[in-house]
């Protein structure tokens, strides 16, 4: 077994491989380049980022990994009934998320913004082959480029053997570990472990990435209806799905839909989903 473990993204990042060897090596290096790289295309917070120049200038010819993660969080907007949404990036930093978080908590400036709902404008516009962002309108694909680099990175490293490959809390699979069964996956903050075989993992949640505006706390997760941090008796929410990608988005709309729509949409959907309340009891949806 080989692991690595290094800060990307905003976040920690963990890769294992089973399998030892060169081979290993190489793909442990190739899939935290993979990682990196899309860091540097898909950061909100650099400048540089072509999705920061996609957001300052509103329409760009974007390159592949661009493309994809655009159509990707599009598609999860609609298939979730606008409850993931990437067009919120105005009403995360009009709630203060508006730099790194070490320094967003390290200041109260005063009263967060007004709200901003979600639900801007986005289009491809297959003429000039660019992505063309409605008046106002910006994107934030935080949570949704952890989904797919994690996606990515797995896909690499599955060339060596059976792997795993953890973007903060979007976890993917490549399939069941040597001599067969899936890889035990802690379900963060309740005590319950997850056999996973395949596919992806994901937790949204209101509980870690918090601060506050004027004395008033708020967190990252947005409720797109109303363009505010979302209100929700949920705190966390972890979600399996083919892929981390769609469990990213799957994890935020049972999150925003509660505890009893939540479930009731996971057992829907026939998914794996585990559901944290405010006051701590676990509901265990696991419905394939």
């Amino acid at each position: 077994m080989r692991t690595r473990s290094f800060r990307a993204m905003g976040t920690e990042v963990e890769l294992l491989v089973d399998a030892a060897g060169t081979v290993a090596d190489v793909a442990m290096g190739a899939a935290e380049t993979e990682v990196r790289r899309l860091e540097e295309a898909l950061s909100r917070f650099d400048p540089r980022s072509e999705l920061s120049r996609l957001n300052r200038l509103g329409r760009l010819v974007p390159g592949p990994d661009l493309f994809r993660v655009v159509h990707a969080a599009l598609d999860a907007r609609d298939r979730t009934g606008g409850r993931f949404d990437p067009t919120v990036l105005p009403a995360v930093r009009a709630a203060g998320y508006d730099r790194d978080l070490g320094e967003v908590r390290d200041a109260d400036p005063g009263p967060a913004g007004p709200p901003v709902p979600g639900g801007g404008g986005v289009r491809f516009d297959t003429r000039t082959g660019e992505i063309v962002l409605g008046p106002g309108v910006q994107l934030d694909l935080g949570g949704i480029a952890k989904g797919d680099a994690a996606d990515r990175a797995v896909r690499i490293l599955a060339q060596a053997g059976p792997a795993v490959a953890v973007v903060g809390g979007d976890v993917a699979v490549s399939g069941p570990r040597r001599g067969g069964g899936g890889w035990p996956i802690a379900v963060d903050g309740t005590g319950l472990v997850l056999s996973i075989a395949s596919g992806g993992l994901a937790t949204s949640g209101t509980d870690r990435r918090r601060w506050t505006r004027g004395g008033v706390p708020q967190h990252h997760v947005i409720d797109p209806a109303t363009g505010a941090p979302a209100c929700t008796d949920l705190v966390r929410v972890t979600a399996s799905a083919p892929s981390a990608t769609e469990a990213e988005a799957l994890a935020t709309e049972l999150l925003l839909r509660g505890s009893s729509d939540g479930g009731r949409r996971a057992g829907e959907l026939g998914v794996a989903a585990v559901l944290t309340t405010a006051v701590g009891t676990v509901l265990a949806g696991v419905l394939a």
